[in-house]
């Protein structure tokens, strides 16, 4: 079911469409800004849902049509833009899906919601094409906007919306939808909650992998050997850890993970904090021979090879110099 009371955490967002929604005030252009699987899609269903409910109240009555349909994907009045290409959204698009459409009253429900995910894709034209419908929105019209990059949108973009930028999970109640909801046992669940750093969704999709361990184990195996490993060996075996259940950027995640045990034991001498407790004994090893400042040069690192990737820098040239780093403060 889709609405406010099953979304865990983002309660400030919440509030703020609840109030909106009471105060007959909601805002015809919102961006919802958060990084990959941090709730913008829930919320927005959420939201689309509740508006269009023919009860008209802050949370949807899930028994009217308009409600059904939201469950099954097929409210008619909220419209999802799609793009063919992986990396874009074209100026064609835009108009074809949006502009052009936008003038077409609602067939049933009060708003005509439109809804473009991963916004930041939008070419600069684009988003010039989207500009003046922002700037005059037909009254029945809502147009959102998801990104986990807001400095890819034109700042007359930006300007003109409601931004609202998605808070991390606090751990309590990502652990606790783990265990309850997941049913994962402490420990597990534990290594996927400290894996998401706030992100429910990254956490899920950890802790819902069938290759959970064989993940686990793959960059566990590039770790303990990275000091004795050429670079393009290391490359090799990153492209290789390719289960395709996470991402590249997830494996440097868990790669973290490996640095910030380091980090722990080389603070603590606590091997029982560990999250890679189980290889206490090449964590305690590799402690030995790096400095603080070198573990916060590998964790720079590693943030900047994910904003490269993102960035849709050549996969190779990101991971040498992320691994030469890691390399130069072994």
């Amino acid at each position: 079911m889709i609405d406010f009371t099953e979304i865990i955490g983002h309660e400030d967002i919440i509030k703020h469409f609840k109030k909106s929604i009471e105060l007959g005030q909601v805002s015809q252009t919102y961006i919802i800004n958060g990084e990959n699987g941090s709730g913008k899609k829930t919320l927005t269903r959420a939201l689309a849902k509740t508006l269009q409910c023919e009860e008209g109240g802050t949370e949807p009555c899930n028994h009217c049509k308009s409600c059904l349909q939201s469950e099954t994907g097929n409210q008619p009045d909220v419209v999802w833009i799609t793009h063919d290409k992986p990396n874009f959204i074209s100026v064609d698009e835009i108009r074809e899906q949006l502009i052009n459409d936008i003038d077409i009253k609602p067939y049933s429900s009060r708003y005509k919601i439109y809804v473009i995910n991963d916004a930041h894709l939008m070419r600069p034209e684009a988003q010039n094409a989207l500009l003046k419908t922002i700037e005059e929105p037909p009254a029945y019209a809502i147009i959102i906007l998801l990104t986990e990059n807001m400095e890819k949108l034109l700042p007359t973009i930006v300007s003109r919306c409601i931004v609202l930028n998605i808070k991390p999970v606090r751990e309590n109640d990502i652990m606790e939808y783990l265990e309850t909801v997941l049913h994962l046992d402490n420990e597990r669940a534990r290594f996927c909650m400290d894996f998401a750093q706030g992100n429910l969704g990254k956490a899920i999709r950890l802790a819902s992998s069938e290759d959970y361990r064989e993940i686990k184990e793959d960059v566990v195996r590039v770790m303990r050997k990275l000091n004795d490993m050429a670079v393009d060996d290391v490359i090799f075996a990153i492209k290789n850890m390719n289960h395709n259940k996470l991402k590249v950027g997830d494996y440097i995640d868990l790669m973290m993970m490996w640095y910030r045990d380091i980090l722990m034991l080389k603070v603590t001498g606590n091997p029982g904090r560990l999250m890679f407790k189980e290889y206490v004994g090449d964590i305690k090893k590799q402690s030995s021979h790096i400095s603080y400042e070198g573990i916060e040069n590998v964790i720079k690192a590693m943030d900047k090879a994910k904003i490269r990737l993102e960035a849709n820098v050549n996969f190779d040239i990101a991971m040498e110099l992320m691994l030469l780093t890691m390399k130069e403060n072994k």
